[in-house]
């Protein structure tokens, strides 16, 4: 009966199209058909005409760059015209929809004729799109910077607030710290550990190796033909054949070694290469390609099933990254005075070097933690990611750390360290060319590459990032022996004045304490 109902209620209503999450796609986002020839020069044409090319299939929404070359920004406004129009468009949809499938289950509950039920109309909807992207800022951004490099489908950039902590002392130079964050308490916290630390003498860093991997996944006929390729590569003259070829595809590429993982017949072929100034994943891609020709000459049956089989490991926890290291291993370390634990920090030797036991230890342990041995490493991180062009992403593997305290001299003073074995960072590449994120590189008089040593540029920065964690920890590991924690936040991390309510239909939303443990 109620299927009757809805089936009239459709008849006598416009025309409503159901969808769910799994099926919803704004249409400026999702034609495909082939682009039809445009017979004006689109540059001439007004916006209106040029979205009534993108309706009819003749321009793609992807593609307004390409045919606006002389003015990105004009195509970047153009989408967002488009996307606010289409997300109207079907929010109002599903409104409509909403309002058939009500006026159904109310005729089937009170027995009415479906004939006799009016047209159901759209309902009025509070949400307004062209206003909530009009709050994303347009202007004021060089988008010629970005296409092709960073960002697709752009339809603005969202400003992120940086702030600086220190300077601190490290390696015998000062160093301030750009951060972008919209976690109230971080850059304070941060600046008070650089302070003690830069009181007390400073912090010392040191590189342990450094080595970009990618881990290829290979199939062979047999688990004995995967030993054979595991016994080829470990022969020393073998090794140089291949690193011959993953050489030649770059200045700066220099393969180290290759370990070899085997399941059954399945090999892993893990890569790792130095990459000069560059974070380097691209440039070990390119040189495992080449590598694989030549592997694949002396294994015809060889399968070369992805470029990457997830024991490289990018962007997942892993044991291979916390144990191999990947990118930059890095130990930072600082003695600091008693004087400075009490007066700076509030707190004492005995009670940090005691929690720092029972929590970034034991703590992490009891939690099968594996990287994890720390208090906020990755908050610090993902601050300077942002801040200086990196991959966000990186920060799951670049947030392996394990903090490690002592009281020394007698129990006066705190030594403090942190090990953090796969900092992934560069000073070229991805996002660091673009305006704000070299500035930040400029502050840290490391931006692009060190001509006379290259490499340097890229390993400082993955000792600035291990010296801010520092201070970071030793911040907030005081902080929480003394229980400052929570009023901290609740003095830089928790606004007092009205906020303006959200514009919604209906909406549903919890809200915690922001914090960090």
């Amino acid at each position: 009966m109620l299927r009757l109902i809805g089936s009239n209620l459709l008849k006598n209503s416009k025309q409503v199209r159901l969808f769910t999450t799994a099926n919803y796609k704004p249409e400026s986002c999702v034609k495909e058909e082939p682009a039809k020839k445009v017979s004006a020069n689109v540059e001439n044409l007004k916006d209106e005409e040029i979205i009534g090319l993108v309706d009819k299939g003749e321009i793609q929404p992807h593609n307004l760059e390409t045919r606006l070359p002389n003015d990105f920004r004009r195509a970047v406004h153009i989408r967002r015209k488009l996307l606010a129009r289409d997300l109207q468009k079907e929010h109002q949809r599903a409104l409509h929809a909403q309002a058939v499938v009500a006026a159904a289950e109310k005729a089937a509950t009170s027995g009415e004729d479906p004939a006799s039920i009016p047209t159901v109309t759209a309902p009025s909807s509070n949400l307004d799109f062209d206003s909530s992207i009009n709050n994303i800022p347009l202007d004021g951004y060089d988008y010629t910077k970005v296409l092709g490099a960073c960002c697709e489908n752009i339809i603005g950039y969202i400003p992120i607030p940086i702030g600086v902590a220190g300077p601190i002392l490290l390696d015998g130079k000062l160093v301030s710290i750009p951060m972008a964050t919209t976690e109230g308490c971080l850059v304070a916290s941060t600046h008070r550990g650089a302070k003690a630390i830069t009181k007390s003498g400073g912090a010392k860093s040191v590189v342990l190796q450094n080595g970009m991997t990618r881990a290829p996944v290979c199939r062979l006929p047999s688990a004995v033909k995967a030993a054979e390729l595991k016994q080829w590569i470990e022969n020393q003259e073998n090794f140089y054949q291949v690193a011959s070829a993953f050489n030649s595809t770059s200045r700066f590429a220099r393969l180290k070694n290759i370990k070899v993982v085997i399941a059954g017949r399945l090999v892993y072929l893990r890569f790792k290469s130095s990459t000069g100034d560059a974070m380097g994943m691209n440039m070990v891609s390119k040189g495992v390609e080449k590598a694989m020709e030549v592997i694949s000459e002396y294994f015809p049956e060889l399968e070369v099933l992805s470029l990457s089989g997830n024991v490289c490991t990018d962007k997942k926890p892993s044991a291979i990254n916390w144990l191999e290291g990947r990118g930059k291993s890095v130990v930072a370390e600082a003695v600091i005075s008693g004087d400075i634990v009490r007066d700076v920090l509030k707190t004492t030797v005995d009670s940090l070097v005691s929690l720092n036991v029972d929590k970034n230890l034991i703590g992490s342990a009891m939690a099968g933690s594996i990287g994890g041995f720390n208090a906020h490493a990755s908050n610090i991180v993902t601050a300077l990611y942002i801040a200086t062009g990196q991959d966000p992403a990186q920060n799951v593997e670049s947030s392996n750390c394990i903090t490690l305290m002592e009281s020394i001299n007698n129990g006066k003073d705190l030594y403090i360290s942190v090990t953090m074995p796969s900092i992934e960072v560069g000073t070229v590449g991805g996002g660091t060319h673009l305006p704000a994120q070299a500035a930040c590189l400029d502050l840290l008089k490391i931006r692009g590459a060190n001509v006379e040593r290259p490499g340097a540029n890229s390993e400082q920065l993955s000792r600035v990032v291990a010296a801010a964690v520092l201070s970071g920890e030793l911040s907030l590991m005081s902080a929480l022996a003394a229980g400052h924690l929570v009023r901290s936040h609740l003095k830089h991390n928790r606004k007092t004045e009205t906020k303006p309510q959200p514009q919604a239909d209906q909406i549903s939303m919890s809200h915690n304490l922001p914090h960090t443990d």
